[in-house]
């Protein structure tokens, strides 16, 4: 008997909002969340906007003596797993341990925590550096924290791909659900607002520097001068079909189809196809034809040779059917949170395709691409199938395919 993978809770920890909720609504208002960058003085470094989680106090939400010992995208993660297993209506202790495992994502890892002892090294000695630095910096902190959270003994994963790793942590976990793991928890987080760490980004020339958030993120459009990054994430909880239907869960979607390509960092040109082997590889994996495809989440870089290769990637799979399948870019008003965009970005197709709406791309008027870029309200639609996609900066393709559940 076949093993499908579906997705019964959802949390998310976002500039736009907390909670499918809240973030929801806002989303499908295209109301901005994007805002002077705050998280450090900018002083001289050009990074101005930045999309920020407002109002996040990790001691009501985790442990005060897990919150010391963990940093900022860590404490998203873990917030986030409370919301989807709350949404889920599942307890952990409920299913044998070995049963339940996580996977998680990060491009940026700790990088406030390590910024912060590492300004201490040099500035008061070693003695004065706390010992959990060796920890909390690390990449794969934040499924650590949470196997040990909730006595998860399964499979445990990481992955490091910038914003493609949301898409293949959520794929991981499907395969392992696929071979005999009952559920996951899956997604990805990222806090990426420290000065030495977004220096290191500056070197490759795609973030914006508008100081105006109203024109600093503009995917496919004609204003389009790169992207504004953004903090937070979203954790996912991923079941087994038939265990979850048998505990009474409402599947809320299923995980139909993942690929994944390589084309190498800052290819822009190459990436149209290397993401479009992505995207076929991921249908033929859903046993999905292009013509069923009813929205398509898009990477939406903002930089323009990049959203010129993701359209003909799109054109490649699609050919002149393009024009009849909505494109969205909604986080194009939070942000671009890295890995946790992705996981973003399926929360919100899986919510899309559960109302019937497909979310407009803030701030945006339109599309210099032959593309039906939705703006300025939600649109309609039946659609049974969404396409997310998502690009690393260092080459990795990514395409998920999510159906309505059966």
């Amino acid at each position: 008997m076949s093993r499908h993978t579906v997705v019964t809770g959802i949390g998310v920890i976002a500039p736009s909002g907390t909670g499918t909720g809240e973030l929801w609504t806002a989303v499908l208002a295209g109301r901005g969340a994007l805002g002077p960058l705050t998280r450090y003085p900018t002083g001289t470094y050009p990074l101005k906007v930045a999309g920020e989680v407002p109002g996040f106090r990790p001691t009501e939400v985790i442990d005060p003596r897990v919150a010391v010992q963990t940093d900022r995208f860590t404490q998203f993660a873990l917030a986030a797993a409370d919301l989807a297993l709350q949404d889920a209506a599942l307890r952990p202790q409920d299913l044998p341990p070995y049963s339940f495992g996580a996977v998680t994502a990060s491009a940026a890892g700790g990088v406030e925590f390590g910024q912060r002892e590492i300004e201490l090294l040099w500035s008061r000695g070693p003695s004065h550096v706390g010992p959990y630095q060796s920890i909390a910096w690390f990449y794969a902190a934040s499924t650590g924290q949470l196997s040990i959270r909730h006595g998860l003994k399964g499979p445990c994963g990481v992955l490091v791909a910038d914003e493609a790793g949301g898409l293949d942590a959520l794929a991981h976990a499907a395969r392992d659900i696929r071979y005999g793991t009952t559920a996951m928890l899956a997604g990805g987080a990222e806090a990426p607002f420290a000065p030495f760490a977004m220096a290191c980004q500056y070197g490759h020339g795609l973030l914006s520097s508008k100081e105006d958030p109203a024109d600093a993120y503009l995917p496919f459009s004609a204003g389009a001068c790169g992207y504004v990054p953004a903090e937070g994430g979203a954790v996912l909880v991923l079941e087994e079909e038939q265990a979850a239907v048998r505990r009474g869960a409402a599947p809320q979607a299923r995980i139909a189809g993942h690929g994944a390509t390589y084309t190498g960092m800052l290819r822009h040109e190459e990436s149209a196809q290397g993401l479009a082997k992505a995207i076929l590889a991921a249908l033929d994996e859903a046993q999905c034809p292009p013509e069923e495809v009813g929205m398509v989440f898009a990477d939406g870089l903002g930089v323009p040779a990049a959203d010129r290769a993701e359209v003909a990637a799109l054109e490649e799979v699609f050919g002149s059917g393009l024009r009849g399948i909505p494109v969205t870019v909604p986080k194009a008003g939070f942000g671009r949170a890295y890995a946790g965009a992705a996981a973003l970005d399926v929360s919100l197709a899986v919510l899309a395709l559960r109302d019937g709406l497909v979310p407009p791309t803030p701030y945006a008027t339109g599309s210099c691409f032959d593309i039906d870029l939705v703006t300025a309200a939600p649109r309609a639609t039946d659609a049974q199938t969404a396409l997310v996609l998502a690009r690393g900066i260092s080459g990795g393709n990514s395409a998920l395919l999510v159906r309505r559940p059966t």
